[in-house]
């Protein structure tokens, strides 16, 4: 019989030669900041505030008061927020300038609303940390049928799949406005939209980028009493499916024109086959009318899938400028999520641990 392997060794860090100690990077304490975008939300920004302070103590909390007429603004300045104004309305335009003039590690998105639970945003950074992720959704859980209409639903399940469809899964909560995001996500993200079409944006920013990603089940409530949504159902929903159609024309013209491409082919083969056929059997072509537009969408169809596959190489080409832009700042490396003597922090572990 053949002797049994010996046990593998344990590895401690002073057991490792120098050289492989050098290469330990150092791990740093984050900088957080919290983003509330908001328009008139005067009765629930204070006590959204006050649940990110309590989640999130060593956080900065921003918000971007988006030309509100009610007493938002003051309301937040008192509660202990770092209030910035953005004049042009639209969530997406608040959300841009949050990302423009904000410098921080990682920041944790949220409505001021209160409908969001801030408590989870504790674990939705952790997950971000300990994964060395670039963005977590928060996956909308609700038990109240006034906090989440049945008909937003619907419309988030179906754009969900579209989405997924489109540009690749990762993404359970399309429409998710509670989100966590690195900082090399948030600077690398050129925002163009700029109403609620937002949160389409960066879901499928991070899928064709192919960041690393996750999502968290969260709660999801209904607002306060008096406290009114911005969303209307039909109006916005029409505007995303736009500029999803949009972004996938941008993103992927070749697949967007070749399905328009192949579709005037495909009619003009259908048209056509009739016509041969009658030629094969009398040696004439008895509908001229007929004849022209089949070949004229023949022509067309050509011209369009052609057109796809030129645009392809402009569409390539930003890809690689963004993803080069993304890769410019390094994966950072955090410390691990720790509390000691009840109190919500983070320690700074770059000391190599001992024998």
């Amino acid at each position: 019989m053949q002797p049994a392997d010996p046990p593998p060794r344990q590895l401690t860090w002073g057991s490792l030669p120098p050289s492989a100690q050098a290469l330990e990077l150092p791990k740093k304490t984050p900088h957080l900041a919290v983003v509330l975008p908001c328009f008139n939300e005067e009765l629930s920004i204070a006590s959204t505030i006050i649940e990110f302070q309590k989640a999130l103590p060593f956080a900065v909390i921003y918000v971007i008061d988006n030309a509100s007429t009610d007493n938002t603004r003051q309301i937040a300045s008192l509660a202990g927020a770092n209030v910035r104004y953005e004049g042009r309305q639209g969530k997406g335009n608040a959300v841009r300038r949050a990302f423009s003039d904000i410098d921080a590690d990682i920041y944790v998105l949220a409505d001021g609303d209160g409908t969001y639970h801030a408590a989870d945003s504790r674990k939705m950074v952790e997950l971000l940390i300990d994964q060395e992720l670039d963005m977590v959704t928060g996956d909308r859980v609700h038990t109240d049928p006034q906090a989440y209409r049945p008909g937003h639903v619907l419309g988030n399940r179906i754009f969900s799949r579209f989405v997924a469809h489109l540009f690749g899964t990762g993404i359970d909560d399309l429409f998710s406005g509670y989100r966590v995001f690195s900082r090399r996500f948030v600077k690398s993200f050129p925002s163009l939209a700029e109403g609620f079409e937002i949160e389409s944006e960066m879901s499928i920013h991070a899928l064709q980028l192919r960041m690393p990603l996750a999502n968290l089940k969260t709660r999801y409530s209904k607002r306060n009493n008096g406290s009114v949504s911005k969303l209307n159902t039909f109006r916005d929903g029409l505007k995303i499916l736009g500029y999803i159609i949009k972004l996938k024309r941008l993103y992927q013209p070749r697949q967007f024109f070749g399905f328009g491409g192949v579709l005037c082919v495909a009619m003009a083969i259908a048209l056509g086959i009739p016509i041969l056929v009658t030629f094969l059997e009398i040696g004439q072509v008895p509908r001229f009318p007929t004849a022209i537009l089949a070949s004229g969408l023949f022509l067309l169809g050509a011209l369009i899938w052609f057109s796809g596959v030129v645009l392809e190489s402009s569409s390539q080409l930003s890809l690689e400028m963004k993803l080069l832009q993304y890769l410019r700042m390094p994966t950072p490396r955090f410390t691990k999520w720790a509390a000691p003597h009840g109190m919500n922090e983070f320690h700074d572990d770059s000391t190599p641990p001992s024998e």
